[in-house]
């Protein structure tokens, strides 16, 4: 995932923070406890594609 892609990028409920997971190829987003794919290099970012991340799941990076 690009750095400067990275830095931009908000999660679109929340506008907070997203955290790369680079063995998921996910961008979490913490405060909502969403996991959002990145297919072929690619976020998508939206809500239907994101999976709820599991109580004891922490953002990995």
């Amino acid at each position: 995932m690009d750095a400067k892609l990275l830095e931009i990028l908000v999660c679109p409920l929340c506008k907070g923070p997203l955290i790369f997971n680079k063995i998921r190829q996910e961008l979490v987003c913490k405060g909502d406890r969403l996991a959002y794919p990145v297919k072929d290099g690619i976020p998508v970012m939206l809500e239907a594609e994101a999976r709820e991340l599991a109580a004891d799941e922490e953002a990995e990076q």
